[in-house]
This record gives structure tokens, C-alpha cells and sequence, in this order.
């Protein structure tokens, strides 16, 4: 493990798990317009996904401007029931671990504002970040690197002085690209299916033994 100046957490289904709830709101929203959808529909065409995609792949026939009102509706509606959120088991302490050694946070994430400000708050989270990276705003969301590469320049370290930690293919997928070792949450996919996606570790939460190797690995911020 290289000497570790910075951590990336992604959000939904990393800090905290939130899928099921986004399913219960896409669901809502599809059946207002005659639509369903399934589990499995939703992991490959809506989970860890930008809106943008989101739009494009649930409502094909649909031009941007309703792309957005759509998906601001179904944020509205998962907002709405996201009212009793929790973080991972060990996010807590891990960030606090990594704050009293000056390593520096980052959150990066394809949700947007109004639902982070949301998360953040019910679980507790609200300014322990040194910064934030709303990849749904950014020109190239997730799967692109770009995201994790604009956290890393503004917390002004190297991928290879940094962790990530991430749950769906697209922010793996952002993440390896950046060139940074990634950590893979469990929390909707299975270990084998995540490593096959390129993680270097998988775990099923923050409490996982084999993170102590990442504790050690904190440097003092010069």
C-alpha cells in the first residue's frame, strides 16, 4: 500500500445505501407514464449512472428538456422517501481516522446537488468533505475519468497518493481510469462481479479488517 494523502468517496451505495430507494423511486415515476421496471433493469440501466444516461435509456422517445423534468421529478421522489438513511458501518470512523492525520477528503459523485445536500445531512456527513465533484454537472460524468481527475487537482495530490472508493461499474470505471486504487462496497454487487470490474479490494463496508492496512498507510499533511 503507497503512502495515502487523500480519500474519493462516491455516495450513493458507498457512504450509504441508497439503490433500493432509487428503485422505489424510478418505479414510481416509470408507472406514472405506463412504464415498469426490475431489479435487474435498474442495475444495468440506471444504478451509478449520470441522469443524462438515465434519460436517454429509460425514455428514449423523449427530447432533453423532458429527459429533465423527468429525472428532477424522480430526484424529488427519492428525496421524498429518503428520509431514514445511515451510513456504511466504519464510514464514520475511517473519515475521522483520516482527518486526524491530515489526510485530505473528497467526494465524488454523478447525484446532484439538492439529493447530496440531502444525503449528507440525514447521515451525518455535512462539511467533512475538503471538496465536492458533481459529476452530473461536469462535462464528462462517469464513467469518464474526469471526475475523479478534477478531485485529485483540487485536493492537489497524485492518484497514486489516493484511495477511492466506489460501488457501480461507472464509478469504477471513472476511478480505475484516474489511475487510482479503488475499493469496491458490496452493496450491490457482488465481490467477484466488482473485481471483475477492475476493484483492487472489495469489502462489504468501511468495518472491514483488511482496511487496517489503509489506516496505516495515512501520511501527516506536510
Amino acid at each position: 500500500m503507497p503512502r495515502i494523502k487523500a480519500l474519493l468517496f462516491d455516495l450513493d451505495g458507498t457512504l450509504t445505501h441508497t439503490d433500493p430507494i432509487h428503485l422505489r423511486a424510478v418505479q414510481h415515476l416509470l408507472a406514472e407514464h405506463g412504464l415498469t421496471i426490475d431489479e435487474d433493469g435498474f442495475r444495468e440501466h440506471v444504478s451509478g449512472q449520470s441522469n443524462v444516461e438515465i434519460g436517454l435509456r429509460l425514455f428514449p422517445c423523449h427530447d432533453t428538456d423532458a429527459h429533465v423534468a423527468l429525472l428532477n421529478r424522480k430526484e424529488a421522489l427519492f428525496r421524498e422517501f429518503a428520509m431514514d438513511l445511515v451510513p456504511l458501518a466504519g464510514a464514520a470512523e475511517l473519515m475521522a481516522a483520516a482527518r486526524a492525520q491530515g489526510v485530505k477528503l473528497a467526494l465524488v459523485t454523478n447525484a446532484p446537488r439538492e439529493n447530496v445536500d440531502h444525503m449528507l445531512g440525514a447521515i451525518g456527513f455535512a462539511g467533512h468533505f475538503d471538496t465536492i465533484v458533481y459529476g452530473d454537472e461536469m462535462s464528462r460524468p462517469k464513467p469518464d475519468p474526469l471526475p475523479y481527475l478534477t478531485g485529485l487537482q483540487r485536493l492537489g495530490v497524485e492518484a497514486a497518493e489516493a484511495v477511492a472508493f466506489e460501488d457501480s461499474p461507472p464509478g469504477l470505471l471513472s476511478a480505475t481510469r484516474a489511475g487510482l486504487f479503488t475499493v469496491a462496497l458490496t452493496t450491490t454487487r457482488s465481490e467477484q462481479d466488482l473485481l471483475a470490474l477492475g476493484a483492487d479490494l472489495a469489502v462489504a463496508d468501511f468495518a472491514d479488517p483488511r482496511l487496517v492496512l489503509l489506516r496505516e498507510a495515512f501520511v501527516l499533511e506536510d
